[in-house]
């Protein structure tokens, strides 16, 4: 059986000189059987109200945007049979497909960036 072997790389989006923030995914490389369920962990720590994102990239292509959670509904629902839960009381956004197939071999982003109204400067991200 064949496997799709996941890498990971958190993306933290900041504010020049503002509020502190911080993504978290625990594991460098996620390896999952075909047809089994698939988790990709990721933690974030924000001063306000998160803008959580994930992010794909498939070998040779550029980054493709999965999905995104800014408010509403907890489970945010993605591209290729993903989703997202976001807690809230665990400060995470666990990316999850119930079945990954050998195509999903890629490398997964988490971005977070923080609610600020009223902030200046542009954003920038931190690899």
């Amino acid at each position: 059986m064949a496997s799709a072997r996941i890498s990971t790389l958190a993306m933290l989006f900041t504010l020049s000189g503002l509020r502190a923030q911080l993504v978290t995914q625990p594991e460098d490389q996620v390896t999952v059987a075909e047809g089994n369920p698939l988790t990709v962990k990721c933690t974030y720590s924000v001063s306000g109200n998160p803008y959580l994102f994930w992010y794909v990239q498939h070998p040779n292509q550029g980054l493709q945007f999965l999905l995104k959670y800014i408010t509403g509904d907890n489970l945010v629902k993605g591209s290729y049979g993903f989703e997202a839960e976001f807690n809230k009381s665990q400060t995470s956004f666990h990316l999850k497909k119930p079945s990954a197939l050998v195509s999903d071999s890629a490398l997964y982003f988490c971005a977070v960036r923080d609610t600020l109204i009223g902030a200046a400067g542009g954003a920038e991200h931190k690899l």
